[in-house]
């Protein structure tokens, strides 16, 4: 096995597209497994909007450099002293949820998603936009046969929080569930309610004609822009955008008692002037609800991989090359997107 690898790093925060050497590709040590620890040879890394959330500030790393990317799919190449979970050569997988401590109230109870020491994958500790990675076994999943390795990327995060949010919805068969943008995490939770729910109908709300046109190809029964009416008032709304604009915007196309849920882990600020336009009326009142998405657990990952092999969930793929990262991000930033962004090094 060589000593050295190539990694993306997050050098220093900025805007992505006017800014310079915030992430920079370099050659460096390949990591030795600790303890618990597994060393995994990296085959795909899924490319999330919460990248672009570190390098622009708005979930900043604790400490710089560190080389980001939590959807991370790979071999099996050494076990650290005490790990036993993986053989060498077995696959597995990595998601956001790096470590927590267990033992306090939140993990106790099932919530370890809010925990208060909770270390994120890509963010507190290295990640996997790099040729290797280390991960603690403990929180390594193991990889359904049927899938390769680009298509489990994206089911680790977009996928798996995702799948925490239609959790959350209170959704029953029948009502009519809501979209606000269509990237990966939605055009995946939309396969899945399709099939949990088949006599609900969808509505999504996009930014672009591509992104609804893809709505409608998944079977979405209307799709429109962020302010459009849809036809009716929806039961619930799952907002997957990084803006504040289209909170407001399906709190308004709620029916009474419906819950809007936001999975997003950060929201741009650059126009959180909007929230000043909240009006109680139109936007809160006959009981409305919102309900934010933290993290993800490691249950949520598990459950979601399962149903993933029983539903026959496969995302849409766009391939890149690791040294083509920035590229992929920067188009995620301008809302090129179509289904995931995977990069592969296989």
């Amino acid at each position: 096995m060589p000593s050295k690898m190539r990694a993306w790093v997050i050098n220093k925060t900025g805007d992505i597209l006017e800014e310079k050497r915030l992430l920079e590709l370099i050659e460096c040590e390949i990591p030795l497994p600790k303890s618990s620890e597994i060393l995994i040879k990296v085959s795909a890394a899924g490319i999330c909007h919460t990248e672009l959330d570190e390098i622009e500030g708005r979930t900043p790393p604790p400490e710089l450099p560190v080389i980001p990317g939590h959807q991370v799919v790979g071999t099996v190449v050494e076990n650290g002293s005490d790990a036993r979970k993986f053989k060498k050569g077995e696959r597995a997988a990595v998601a956001w949820i790096g470590w927590t401590c267990g033992e306090c109230e939140k993990c106790r109870a099932g919530h370890e998603n809010l925990c208060q020491e909770f270390i994120a994958t890509g963010r507190d500790l290295d990640g996997g936009y790099a040729e290797y990675m280390v991960a603690d076994e403990n929180f390594a999943y193991k990889v359904p046969e049927h899938l390769s390795d680009e298509q489990i990327a994206p089911l680790l995060c977009a996928g798996a929080v995702g799948y925490r949010s239609l959790r959350l919805t209170g959704m029953k068969s029948g009502e009519p569930l809501g979209f606000t943008g269509f990237g990966a995490s939605a055009h995946l939770v939309l396969k899945m309610a399709k099939r949990l729910y088949p006599g609900s109908k969808f509505y999504v709300f996009a930014r672009s004609a591509k992104e609804r046109d893809f709505a409608k190809e998944l079977g979405a029964e209307w799709a429109g822009d962020a302010s459009d009416a849809p036809p009716v008032k929806l039961r619930a709304i799952i907002d997957t955008t990084p803006v504040w604009k289209t909170v407001l915007c399906a709190l308004e196309n709620l029916q009474p008692g419906g819950r809007l849920v936001v999975n997003a882990i950060r929201k741009e600020n650059s126009d959180k002037s909007q929230l000043m336009l909240v009006d109680y009326g139109k936007h809160l009142w006959l009981e409305k609800e919102i309900k934010t998405v933290a993290n993800v657990s490691r249950k949520d990952v598990e459950e979601f991989l399962k149903l993933s092999v029983k539903l026959d969930i496969r995302p849409e793929l766009e391939l890149f090359h690791l040294e083509d990262a920035l590229t992929a991000l920067k188009q995620i930033k301008q809302g090129d997107v179509r289904g995931a962004k995977v990069l592969t090094l296989s």
